[in-house]
């Protein structure tokens, strides 16, 4: 495999930007008002919810712990109590530093 210098690396990366500016382009301007589109996309997901069913139950009965912990911490945050948090729920305080969702405060 050939190695790509800094000016081939600046052209991939200003044509992918490019692509993705245009496609977001795309989307909001024409295709999210478009009612044939809307209604293509809803048929998909819902094939695909329907699909993945098990998929989905499955992940989130793995990850009960840790969305428990999440809707705890945001219910503390929301009330402005993180301290509260901290010293009564240190479990799922840890739990959550651990997945890297709220980063550790020295």
């Amino acid at each position: 495999m050939e190695q790509l210098n800094d000016d081939q690396i600046q052209t991939i990366i200003t044509a992918y930007k490019k692509k993705r500016e245009s496609e977001i382009k795309q989307y909001h301007e024409v295709l999210k008002n478009d009612e044939e589109f809307k209604k293509k996309n809803r048929y998909r997901a819902k094939k695909w919810y329907e699909n993945n069913k098990d998929k989905r139950k499955e992940y989130y009965q793995e990850n009960k712990d840790f969305q428990n912990a999440k809707n705890i911490y945001n219910y503390h945050k929301k009330k402005d109590n993180l301290d509260y948090f901290k010293s009564k729920h240190q479990e799922k305080h840890k739990l959550l530093i651990e997945k890297n969702w709220i980063k550790e405060e020295n």
